[in-house]
């Protein structure tokens, strides 16, 4: 991974932030700060239970013949970390592996209606993901999936067939996992869902679709030795996490996550997610917003050029994606594109991703972050994840909030239940 800035107009010596980022990164890895009862990500690429994760990796090959879809029924990070790994690293419309599909993140009846009619007679596997058990959207979802699951199989099938993710010893869907005989893995005392993808949480629809967690886990392990050290000049995580505090003292409250892959659209939810839960807080915050160019270029891209000077863009580019395509000629050049005939296309998506920056940059005055990442593998998935960790863990303790509460998400679940009658 490398972090470019030249396009940031920062104009401001990083080091003389360093006091401060060594007290923040004391806090982070000697469990001192706010909210230090959640830091357990951090040494998590060392600490992970290696046995889990083989029961993981076993239970995902026992099942392999007998699964054409998964259903993960979650919502927040027990979904958004899983849903951009497979995206990201499978593409759009993988050929290999079972079909996953995502439930438990809306209370969409013709959404749910839709799926429980796609997967009446396919062979279906239940992964619902809840620490508690009690989270809205997810019972919704999963009790009509289970009473799907029961009566196309039975009870006793069921067991094998449902899959819970969830506390290691207390709440609901514990309680009804060990009398129902389901299959459990644990969502860590330590790790809140936004941070939790290197665990069960994220790792068992990985696993299903043919994903190595233990590649993952290398990948973070990596980014986990390379930000473990607080000298800004040697961490990227960082110099990121230090840019987007100058960004917001110059009055930038909007950042757009931008990629130039469909594929990586769900790494922008997944990081709207994380900086937003984060930071967004005491009156305080970078609003985090995203974006897949050159489609949006199209739609957002004149405000971005030409509109309030109110956003900076942070550029995730993959420098080598796994598929390309070769542009034809025609006999007739019909549509005057003759020109590219012979380019591989992935070429003419890079152009256009120059030529955008140096618009936006240039013409636009809109600063620009770029984070190159060498491909879309498990590795490099596992490495950029725990690179946001790190930066968004920064970031937050920098401007002085507590990186891993969210007592704003609260507020519209008791107005929700108070309308709903639950007592």
């Amino acid at each position: 991974m490398r972090l470019d800035l030249t396009n940031a107009k920062l104009n401001v010596d990083l080091s003389s932030w360093q006091e401060r980022v060594d007290e923040a990164h004391d806090w982070l890895h000697e469990k001192t700060g706010k909210g230090n009862d959640y830091v357990g990500w951090v040494k998590w690429p060392l600490e992970y239970d290696k046995e889990e994760v083989k029961r993981i990796k076993d239970l995902a090959l026992r099942l392999k013949d007998k699964t054409d879809v998964l259903i993960v029924c979650g919502i927040g990070g027990s979904y958004l970390g899983a849903r951009a790994a497979l995206e990201m690293i499978r593409g759009l419309y993988p050929n290999d592996g079972p079909e996953i599909i995502f439930v438990g993140n809306t209370f969409s009846a013709t959404y749910l209606n839709q799926v429980l009619e796609h997967v009446k007679d396919k062979e279906i596997v239940v992964n619902v993901i809840s620490k508690s058990g009690t989270t809205t959207e997810t019972s919704v979802s999963f009790r009509l999936f289970k009473e799907l699951v029961e009566k196309k199989y039975s009870k006793e099938e069921a067991k094998e067939r449902i899959i819970a993710t969830t506390d290691k010893a207390r709440g609901t869907l514990k309680a009804l996992a060990d009398e129902m005989g389901y299959e459990t893995f644990v969502i860590p005392d330590d790790i809140g869902g936004r941070y939790s993808v290197f665990t069960a949480v994220g790792l068992l629809p990985m696993a299903f679709a043919g994903i190595d967690p233990e590649e993952v886990l290398r990948g973070s392990k990596a980014a986990f030795d390379d930000f473990s050290v607080s000298d800004i000049s040697k961490n990227i995580a960082y110099q990121y996490a230090i840019a987007r505090r100058i960004m917001d003292e110059k009055g930038k409250s909007a950042e757009m996550f931008v990629t130039y892959e469909l594929q990586l659209a769900s790494i922008g939810e997944w990081w709207k997610q994380l900086f937003g839960e984060s930071e967004g807080k005491d009156g305080l915050g970078i609003l985090p917003t995203s974006a897949t160019f050159s489609t949006d270029l199209h739609s957002l891209g004149q405000f971005i050029q030409q509109g309030r000077k109110c956003l900076f863009e942070t550029l995730l580019w993959i420098d080598k994606m796994p598929n390309d395509i070769t542009f034809p000629r025609e006999e007739v050049d019909f549509d005057h594109m003759n020109y590219l005939a012979g380019k591989q296309v992935s070429w003419v998506n890079e152009m256009a991703m120059r030529g955008t920056l140096s618009a936006h940059v240039d013409d636009g005055d809109v600063p620009n972050i770029v984070i190159h990442l060498d491909d879309a593998s498990a590795y490099s998935f596992g490495y950029m994840i725990y690179f946001f960790f790190k930066a968004c863990g920064m970031s937050c303790y920098l401007l002085g909030v507590n990186p891993f509460d969210q007592p704003g998400v609260e507020v519209y679940k008791k107005k929700m239940f108070k309308l709903l009658g639950k007592e």
